[in-house]
C-alpha cells in the first residue's frame, strides 16, 4: 500500500505542476488556483521533496499570515535537508534574514549558500563571492575565496563568460 500511496502522491504532484505552469491546460480561475494549491499542500504534507520546495516557497513568499509563512519556512528547510538545491538557497536566505522559528545565523547562512553553490546554484555562488569580497555574513575579506566562488558562477559554455 505505501507504494500505491507514493505513486498517487507523485501523480498528484505532476498534476499540480502542470496546472501551475501551463495556462492553456485550464483557465486561471480562482477554482483552478485553489485546486492547484490544495494538490501542492497534500503532496507537501505527504513529504514529497519537490512539493515541499514549491509549496514551501509559495507560502513563504506569498502568504500574509505569520503561521503560513512559518509553515512555508519549515517546508523549505525540510526540502533543503532532503537535498533540493533551490531550497538550500532559500534556507540560506532564511538564515541570513531570519524569521520567527529560524533566527538570523550568518554561519548557517554561509553553510547553506555553500551547499547550494557546490550543487550548481549560481545565485548562491554569487552571494558567497560578494560576501567574501566585502566581508559580509561574518566572513573576513578574502580575495581568493571570492574568486573561487565567482568561478562557480561562470558558465564555461557561455561565450560571454569565457
Amino acid at each position: 500500500m505505501p507504494q500505491a500511496s507514493s505513486l498517487f502522491i507523485r501523480l498528484e504532484f505532476r498534476l499540480a505542476e502542470r496546472l501551475f505552469q501551463n495556462r492553456w491546460l485550464l483557465p486561471r480561475s480562482p477554482r483552478t488556483q485553489r485546486l492547484t494549491l490544495n494538490l501542492f499542500k497534500r503532496c507537501a504534507e505527504a513529504g514529497h521533496p519537490d512539493a515541499l520546495s514549491v509549496y514551501g516557497n509559495m507560502l513563504l513568499q506569498r502568504s500574509l499570515s505569520p503561521h503560513d509563512k512559518a509553515r512555508g519556512a519549515r517546508y523549505v528547510m525540510e526540502a533543503a535537508h532532503a537535498g533540493d538545491v533551490k531550497s538550500q538557497y532559500q534556507a540560506a536566505k532564511i538564515y541570513e534574514t531570519g524569521c520567527a522559528q529560524y533566527p538570523s545565523r550568518d554561519d548557517y547562512a554561509v553553510t547553506w549558500y555553500a551547499r547550494a553553490a557546490q550543487s550548481g546554484h549560481s545565485l548562491a555562488a554569487e552571494r558567497l563571492a560578494h560576501a567574501y569580497r566585502v566581508g559580509e555574513l561574518g566572513l573576513a575579506v578574502d580575495a581568493d575565496q571570492a574568486a573561487y566562488w565567482q568561478s562557480l558562477v561562470a558558465d564555461p559554455s557561455d561565450p560571454v563568460a569565457a
